[in-house]
């Protein structure tokens, strides 16, 4: 039963990791749901943080590889107003700026007062809120390109905000670039990119802080079923996102996140 348990957060943490639904919003609905506690709740989120971080890696290698090499070569010979990879490398780099200074200095302020189901519904609401206005009244043709040092740290503040269970960090990313009339596949793309050091410093850091716990075989084989259930389901969500993307619009998500937003606070109101 924990290993089922466990390969159901998986996924959902895979699905939701990249739908712009709110992973960590759903992972607190979840549990709350299914009232189910492991032998270590922080290590089990490193498993399926890892999951989410394999799976990005997987679906991007090719661009990782490509913009490592413009970044290393910037260093030598700065030509960003020619080399689009060269730029395209250090907005990224720019973009992890607020997230990690809100990741050091508020994440526990954040857990402590945002943490908790009817705050989840609550941003669930509001950003389906915002999904809606920009997909009714911003245009979205514009490539990744048109993307400035100032529009870049931009998104990369939506990525701090998104540090709020329920806000979801792809939601607030791709509505940002939305905002600024990026095409929704070039949107996507640029908010899983700049992911990828801020998923991989998380991971770093929640790993130090489970270095001295202790974990069993069969905490392993549950804590692992978590992890390759959050790959698979992370890469299929990923393909299927980028490709929906390009003939459709945000408003089905922000339907799906009013409907869940309502519904727990209706739920909560009855009992």
């Amino acid at each position: 039963m924990d290993v089922l348990i466990s390969i159901i957060l998986g996924i959902v943490q895979g699905l939701t990791e990249f739908l712009p639904i709110s992973s960590s919003g759903h992972l607190v609905i979840f549990h709350d749901i299914l009232n189910w506690q492991t032998a270590d709740n922080l290590a089990f989120d490193v498993f399926l943080h890892w999951g989410t971080l394999v799976a990005l890696v997987i679906y991007f290698y090719k661009d990782i590889i490509r913009y490592l090499r413009a970044f290393l070569k910037s260093l030598r010979h700065w030509n960003l107003k020619n080399d689009l990879d060269q730029k395209l490398a250090w907005l990224i780099l720019i973009s992890m700026v607020p997230a990690v200074i809100a990741g050091l200095f508020l994440n526990k302020i954040i857990d402590q007062l945002f943490r908790n189901i009817i705050s989840v519904a609550f941003f669930l609401i509001i950003v389906g809120l915002i999904f809606l206005l920009v997909e009714k009244y911003c245009c979205h043709e514009k490539e990744l390109t048109s993307l400035t040092w100032g529009k870049s740290l931009l998104l990369g503040v939506a990525q701090a905000i998104a540090l709020i269970p329920g806000v979801s960090r792809s939601g607030a990313t791709i509505s940002t670039g939305l905002a600024f009339n990026l095409k929704r596949e070039e949107a996507a793309r640029f908010s899983f990119l700049m992911s990828i050091p801020i998923v991989f410093a998380a991971g770093m850091k929640k790993a130090w802080d489970m270095k001295d716990i202790a974990l069993s075989g069969y905490d392993i084989l549950i804590y692992l079923a978590g992890f390759v259930a959050a790959v698979i389901a992370g890469y299929l969500v990923i393909k299927f996102l980028l490709n929906y993307l390009k003939n459709h619009s945000l408003n089905i998500f922000a339907y799906y996140r009013i409907i869940v937003g309502v519904a727990i606070i209706i739920y909560f109101m009855v009992i």
